[in-house]
């Protein structure tokens, strides 16, 4: 059997059809070539491998399927550990305090074991991550975890991070209780973008105690939000990062019965080696740096691949 008509079969197969086929055949080629060649391939075996119109494979057609399909499907990931084995690639996106003050202690650990890392550290916003997971930009994101996982995503949690409430040093505030009180708040409020994590559980438990209070500024990182209360623009809700709330001239008021932030991971696919030592050197790092709320939690098992149709 010609390898290559092998190959053609295997797209005509999994697309279900000579056309949808040459769509997906990551090469050039012409769709009566490649009904030329099923042809071919047909009359060297002397049997019938599927019905032209409407698309179904015969039973000799789904045994040789079977037999090919994966080591064909299995060549991007093939490709992507051999390229990885001589020079491996982590492309990583956090945000920018992460990226800056966490990160270089884990690379630096992975580079005794990887000489040859590449790496690709990429600020960004959640949105964005979740977008760039999906379109394979990125391998792997630190992100705030909410929703579960689809498709052949996959998260491990890391810490779980206490909200807070930031109001300037001078501020009568010395409990986030006594706020409540009022019911409706016109106090001015500095959050993150309200479609980011942290705002949206903010809220959530601000009506779930039935106090009312309009975000009035949006802040692109947690350290914009300190610095705005810090000049007396409003009081903040934030994460209780001891990086990101440092300032003179706040007080952080502990916001109880708040749900804290659970901080994780998401990757695409399988793990690689890489990403895999990755995982283990963060949570390595999560455990050193913040004992009182790290997770200990295990890697997921992998994800068996949905049934393919014949």
């Amino acid at each position: 059997m010609n390898v290559h008509h092998l190959e053609l079969f295997y797209y005509v197969a999994k697309y279900q059809g000579i056309s949808a086929a040459v769509r997906h055949i990551p090469y050039g080629i012409q769709q009566p070539a490649v009904s030329g060649q099923m042809s071919a391939l047909e009359s060297n075996l002397g049997i019938r491998l599927f019905e032209r119109t409407p698309f179904r494979l015969t039973a000799p057609g789904r045994k040789l399927f079977g037999q090919i399909e994966p080591f064909f499907a299995g060549l991007d990931g093939l490709e992507a550990q051999l390229r990885d084995a001589d020079r491996p690639e982590l492309r990583l996106g956090a945000s920018e305090l992460v990226l800056r003050l966490h990160i270089p202690t884990v690379t630096q650990r992975l580079r005794s074991r990887y000489p040859k890392l590449q790496l690709s550290l990429t600020p960004g916003y959640q949105i964005q991550f979740e977008t760039w997971l999906r379109e394979g930009v990125i391998d792997l994101a630190i992100v705030p975890l909410e929703a579960k996982t689809q498709g052949r995503q996959s998260q491990l949690r890391l810490v779980r991070v206490p909200l807070v409430l930031l109001v300037p040093k001078k501020s009568p505030w010395k409990r986030a209780a006594d706020l409540w009180k009022q019911k409706k708040l016109s106090l001015p409020l500095i959050a993150l973008p309200p479609d980011s994590s942290v705002t949206r559980s903010f809220f959530r438990d601000l009506r779930r105690l039935g106090v009312t209070w309009s975000q009035t500024k949006e802040a692109a990182s947690m350290e914009m939000v300190t610095s705005y209360v810090a000049t007396g623009e409003g009081l903040g809700v934030n994460l209780a990062i001891a990086d990101a709330i440092a300032n003179p001239g706040i007080r952080a008021l502990p916001l109880d019965g708040f749900a804290p932030m659970e901080i994780g991971l998401r990757w695409t696919g399988e793990l690689t080696p890489l990403l895999r030592d990755t995982i283990l050197e963060l949570q390595r790092y999560a455990r050193e740096t913040w004992p009182e709320w790290a997770i200990d939690e295990p890697l997921p098992e992998p994800k068996k691949p949905g049934r393919r149709k014949a």
